[in-house]
């Protein structure tokens, strides 16, 4: 059955190297794409998780946060006192040309510290690293499987909802496969009673052969059989399709345009209001289907 796009999972666990808490959220994508936040000294775990979130996620934008506290992370960064002194020389000369100028300076000290080379991280322990990767990989796993169950949860909604739309059209269309019959013959009674006045207030003569080839034709190009059985086709194939585990986002989507199109036509042939008017109900639903198929993976 079909997954929704949209899930948010998370999971935390506290150990005696670090305490670890990764969120992971996702949202409607055109693609799969995947967004990785980790402090900077376990950026080399970007790989990892960026591996596992491609192979359990097909599609949709993918946004994994992670948060790293306890002894060996508090002390990952520390001040180089040698550079930070050498900034604020350079930069005191720099504040004295701007006051001679008198031009407005000042000095920031959060600003020097986030110059390259202010701060430095501590070097942890290879003890202390491995410890920490293996909880990033592990809660990220943690939280993506909650995140999917949500998925799942969500496409379970949202096929009841794309399966009421496409009972609706299968309701209406039916309609108009019966309907569709009498349409030639109301013609051809209409047309029958106009042609018999038009004649008797001319006193003129008309075969009933002129008339029926005037039928025929009308038949011809009113006729919506083919429309309809595609149609019918559509609706059965987005089914089977929706039932497929693999990603069907982007097939739905296809199938959803194809029963439109169909749709179009039927509107363009017929001259008939209550089919018309079924018509116009059919295409309100394929709108509806439409907006709803952008959410599922």
């Amino acid at each position: 059955m079909i997954n929704s796009m949209t899930g948010y999972g998370r999971a935390a666990k506290e150990t005696p190297a670090c305490s670890c808490q990764v969120e992971v959220k996702s949202v409607n994508n055109r693609s799969l794409k995947v967004v990785l936040h980790l402090p900077e000294a376990f950026s080399a775990c970007e790989v990892d998780l960026e591996s596992i979130v491609r192979q359990r996620i097909e599609r949709g934008s993918v946004t994994i946060n992670v948060s790293l506290t306890g002894a060996a992370i508090s002390q990952a960064a520390e001040v180089n006192p040698d550079v930070v002194s050498h900034y604020i020389q350079s930069l005191a000369g720099a504040a004295e040309i701007c006051k001679q100028r008198d031009i407005p300076c000042t000095l920031d000290l959060a600003q020097i510290l986030a110059l390259p080379g202010a701060c430095q991280n501590r070097t942890i322990s290879s003890e202390e690293e491995l410890a920490c990767r293996e909880l990033i990989v592990s809660l990220s796993n943690e939280a993506l499987d909650r995140m999917l169950q949500m998925r799942r949860r969500e496409g379970e909604v949202l096929w009841g909802d794309l399966r009421k739309h496409l009972d609706e059209i299968r309701a209406a269309a039916g309609n108009i496969r019966q309907q569709a019959p009498q349409v030639s013959r109301q013609y051809h009674e209409r047309l029958k009673q106009r042609v018999n006045q038009l004649v008797s207030d001319a006193k003129m003569s008309l075969s009933d052969s002129d008339l029926l080839r005037e039928v025929a034709l009308f038949s011809d190009r009113s006729d919506i059989s083919e429309e309809l059985s595609r149609l019918f086709g559509h609706l059965d194939h987005f089914v089977e399709v929706a039932g497929q585990s693999s990603q069907v986002g982007r097939t739905l989507e296809f199938i959803a345009q194809e029963m439109l199109r169909e749709a179009n036509t039927l509107g363009s042939k017929c001259s008939d209001g209550q089919i018309t008017r079924w018509v116009v109900q059919i295409k309100g639903c394929i709108d509806r289907i439409k907006e709803q198929v952008q959410n599922v993976e």
